[in-house]
């Protein structure tokens, strides 16, 4: 009974890992035998897991990540271009704390969202906010915005994600508003934020479909995403071809 009503506070408290893991011990002979010292720290480490794992799951689902992706599973045939001694350096995530951009390019069925989506991943692995969306519907939603009044409270929720990824740049035609509010929101998350790209238009194509009339827009955008940032060109076949 004393048992019981233990977990029960325990659970009450919050401190779900550690009910657990109590639980745990008192079915186990073997960590019956343990001293105190030794049972206690177990419990803390119960809970300290339990939380860490809660964390990256409520992460994982804010993120709203399009692929099941992580960087364990990357494709590194020689064809891809994949330089695996940048990879392994990218894995620890400094690039997202030290607020710099990613640039994924390459041609359709390459791996750009897969890839983009693992680093998604591994960023909520070691704590950070990550939000996923598809650059076209994010500019419809954000024109909507304009129209109801909640233009700026969006663009203050997108200025404080640890990373932003940005997926198909350059897929949809571009209007005016739409470079405003492209630009709006890459000047909001500068300097100290991440935003990673993804495209199939090469980076040099960049000014141009950005420009439509007004380079000045352009210039803004390119020179607070490019400099300093990370690329990574893809090639090679469709990977859903090779796939199949």
């Amino acid at each position: 009974m004393l048992i019981q009503q233990t977990i029960n506070n325990l659970r009450e408290l919050r401190l779900a890992g550690m009910a657990k893991g109590f639980e745990n011990q008192m079915t186990s002979a073997a960590a019956m035998s343990l001293g105190f010292d030794e049972r206690f720290s177990m419990l803390v480490e119960y809970e300290k897991t339990h939380r860490e794992n809660e964390r990256l799951k409520r992460l994982l689902k804010s993120a709203k990540l399009k692929a099941n992706a992580c960087l364990e599973d990357v494709d590194y045939r020689a064809d891809r271009g994949l330089d695996k001694s940048q990879m392994a350096t990218l894995t620890s995530c400094q690039w997202v704390s030290h607020g710099l951009n990613m640039i994924i390019t390459g041609p359709t069925g390459s791996g750009k969202t897969w890839l983009a989506c693992a680093f998604g991943n591994q960023a909520c692995r070691h704590g950070k906010t990550v939000l996923f969306q598809r650059l076209s519907l994010l500019l419809e939603e954000l024109q909507i915005g304009h129209a109801d009044g909640s233009f700026r409270k969006r663009l203050n929720q997108l200025s404080k994600y640890d990373l932003l990824i940005l997926d198909d740049f350059g897929l949809a035609a571009l209007n005016a508003h739409g470079r405003n509010d492209l630009l709006e929101v890459i000047d909001s998350r500068v300097p100290g934020r991440s935003t990673l790209i993804t495209s199939q238009l090469p980076v040099t194509n960049w000014h141009d479909y950005l420009s439509g009339g007004n380079p000045t827009v352009a210039d803004a955008i390119l020179d607070r995403l490019l400099g300093g940032s990370l690329r990574i060109p893809l090639k090679g076949e469709s990977m859903r071809k090779t796939r199949s």
